[in-house]
């Protein structure tokens, strides 16, 4: 049974006739290949069936949001919570597997939930060079009565190599002056002044609060438990790769690495267990060439949370280009 949803719910789903539709995009690989085969590709397997025919050192970025270590149900798969040096085991064995993917100047960034953060960051220190570990706040969850509420998430950066590429002056963040303060001349005072109020443009730290977790009244949301944000991934790829670089996300669930890397032009490579989710990330890529707007991103700058007006008012639809409508079946814009 489909799920009921309010009118103004954007959430992005798959009809039966764009699941047949969607279903010739994703791809298997049972032998050896070759970057240019595969490359802005989405691999419908388990990664551990496919690393043995990756090519080597083909990956600028790997982003990897592994299974957290919780019991977790992603569809038709369960992950279920391990002891703490288990869950090391395993991510060491999946990451000696991925590092022959990596070029030397690649970046890593890895995903980790609070209680598994420091196996995950004793693994990197053995086989990369860790440079350092952000904390997003997330806002969702429920409350806890004799706990902390957990709102936040560790991303693990590191390196293969002293040689890396870290572009600061695109991740930048605008945010709001509280306190405008001038020089002598009456001059703005490291900010600038605009229609839409007073900002300045700061260095990005590796604390973030300017994220939001996709929900049903954005274009991106979809139904996965645990879906990434457009705005969180686009600052890992602008931060560490440069255009036509190529992104590897073995855990991609509906693709919002990829459709982050396709909007500003890298390639890709996504691998995801599930079929549906497959199918969501197809269809996502799809949009991706009608609208390459990310929420929270405008004209090369990243907006503070609920400062960007052009964005914060109201998304437009985009319009259908017939060039790169699928044939033969309806193609239904997001909701109003």
């Amino acid at each position: 049974m489909d799920k009921a949803r309010a009118h103004r719910n954007r959430t992005i789903t798959l009809s039966p006739a764009e699941k047949e539709f969607y279903s010739k995009n994703p791809i298997r690989i049972s032998k050896a290949a070759y970057i240019n085969t595969i490359e802005n590709k989405i691999v419908n397997q388990d990664i551990f069936q496919v690393l043995g025919f990756l090519p080597n050192s083909f990956a600028d970025l790997l982003i990897l949001d592994p299974p957290y270590n919780l019991t977790k149900t992603f569809d038709s798969t369960t992950f279920r919570k391990k002891g703490i040096a288990k869950y090391a085991e395993w991510f060491e064995n999946l990451l000696v597997k991925l590092l022959p993917t990596l070029k030397s100047t690649a970046s890593v960034y890895v995903c980790s939930e609070w209680h598994s953060s420091t196996a995950v960051h004793l693994v990197l220190e053995k086989h990369l060079k860790v440079r350092n570990r952000i904390t997003w706040e997330r806002e969702k969850g429920r409350g806890a009565k004799r706990n902390w509420k957990n709102a936040s998430e560790d991303i693990w950066f590191a390196t293969v190599s002293d040689d890396y590429v870290f572009n600061i002056a695109d991740v930048k963040l605008k945010r709001k002056v509280l306190a405008p303060y001038t020089d002598t001349n009456g001059a703005p005072k490291d900010w600038q002044a605009s229609s839409d109020g007073q900002f300045r443009l700061t260095h990005p730290s590796n604390l973030w609060n300017d994220i939001t977790v996709p929900f049903w009244s954005m274009p991106e949301n979809t139904d996965h438990p645990t879906q990434k944000p457009e705005k969180l991934l686009a600052k890992l790829i602008l931060a560490s790769t440069n255009e036509n670089d190529l992104v590897f996300d073995p855990f991609m669930g509906v693709g919002s690495s990829l459709v982050a890397a396709k909007k500003l032009n890298r390639r890709f490579l996504g691998v995801e267990i599930e079929k549906e989710y497959c199918l969501l990330a197809a269809k996502r890529l799809h949009l991706a060439q009608l609208d390459t707007t990310i929420q929270g991103y405008h004209q090369g700058v990243f907006w503070e949370r609920n400062t960007l007006n052009a964005q914060k008012q109201k998304i437009k639809k985009p319009s259908i280009d017939s060039s790169i409508q699928p044939k033969n079946i309806p193609y239904f814009i997001l909701r109003p």
